[in-house]
C-alpha cells in the first residue's frame, strides 16, 4: 500500500518545474492530485498524463484553474476538489513568481508583483485550505515553497528573497493558530533547481547586467553547493511526499532545507 495512499492534495503551481514534480510524485504514491495553475490548458495537460498511473493505484486526478492571489478563485478550487475527491487533506502552496532587478531598480510593480504571489497567495492557500479541514473536523497538512532566499537576501532579486522570508513567517504564524485544528503547516526551501524558472531567471539576470552569458548564474549560484550540482525537481519530492505522509505528523512550524548543502543554516 503506497503511503499517500487515500490522501486528497492540491499542488499550485502544478504545471510546470516543481509543483508538476510534487503532483506527478503524490499521485505515484497513490494519492488524490488536483494539479492547479493559473495555465489551467497545461494543468489539464498534466493531469491527464498522469491519469492511468492514478486509475493504476486506485486513485483519481484533476485540475483546475487557479490565480492565488484571488480568494474566490481558491475558494473555487477548493470546492472542485473535495467535489472530485471527497475531502482535502493536503494543501501545496507551492505556485511563485520571481523577476530579478538590481536592488536600486526594483519598483513598486516589482514588488506587489512578486510579494502578491508569493506572500499574499501563500497566506490565501493556506487560509482557506484550513477553513476546510476545519469544516471537515479531520486535520490536515499544510505545506508551504520557501527557498534558500528565506534565509539570506541576495542583491537583484530583493522582492523574491522578501516573498520567500514571508512564507517562512507565515508558516509558522499558521503551525502556532493551527495546531488546536489538527493541521499541520511546514514547508521546504529548494536551491538552484533546473526548471523552467532558473531558465527565465537565467534571461533575466542577462538583461539586467547582473549575468554576462547563458548558464553563468546558474554556475556562480551553485559553485558552493556541497552535493556537487544543482537540483532537478526529483531531488525535491522525497521531501515533500514525507510532507504530505503520516511520517511527518508530529512535525510543525519548520523549513526543511533540500538544496544540497548550499545554505547552512
Amino acid at each position: 500500500m503506497a503511503r499517500i495512499s487515500g490522501r486528497s492534495c492540491i499542488v499550485t503551481g502544478a504545471a510546470q518545474g516543481i509543483g508538476r514534480a510534487i503532483g506527478e510524485a503524490l499521485v505515484q504514491e497513490g494519492a488524490d492530485v488536483c494539479f492547479a495553475d493559473i495555465n489551467a490548458e497545461k494543468a489539464a495537460e498534466i493531469a491527464e498524463l498522469n491519469r492511468a498511473t492514478a486509475i493504476g493505484l486506485g486513485a483519481k486526478v484533476t485540475h483546475a484553474k487557479v490565480d492565488v492571489t484571488d480568494r474566490a478563485a481558491v475558494r473555487e478550487m477548493i470546492a472542485k476538489t473535495v467535489a472530485a475527491f471527497g475531502k482535502l487533506d493536503v494543501m501545496f502552496n507551492n505556485a511563485g513568481v520571481n523577476k530579478p532587478m538590481n536592488f536600486l531598480d526594483v519598483t513598486e510593480e516589482n514588488w506587489n508583483f512578486i510579494m502578491g504571489i508569493n506572500g499574499l497567495g501563500c497566506m490565501i492557500g493556506m487560509q482557506e485550505a484550513a477553513h476546510q479541514m476545519i469544516a471537515q473536523g479531520t486535520g490536515g497538512k499544510i505545506v508551504n515553497t520557501a527557498s534558500i532566499a528565506s534565509r539570506q537576501g541576495f542583491d537583484n532579486v530583493a522582492p523574491y528573497c522578501a516573498s520567500k522570508f514571508a512564507v517562512v513567517s507565515l508558516t509558522q504564524s499558521g503551525a502556532r493558530d493551527l495546531a488546536k485544528h489538527n493541521i499541520t503547516v511546514n514547508g521546504f526551501a529548494p536551491g538552484v533547481v533546473a526548471t523552467e524558472m532558473w531558465e527565465q531567471v537565467d534571461k533575466d539576470l542577462m538583461d539586467i547586467g547582473a549575468a554576462e552569458r547563458p548558464g553563468q548564474a546558474m554556475e556562480e549560484f551553485s559553485s558552493e553547493i556541497l552535493r556537487g550540482r544543482v537540483a532537478t525537481p526529483a531531488d525535491i519530492t522525497g521531501t515533500t511526499n514525507y510532507l504530505a505522509a503520516p511520517d511527518s505528523d508530529y512535525m510543525t512550524g519548520q523549513i526543511v532545507m533540500i538544496d544540497g548543502g548550499m545554505v547552512l543554516v
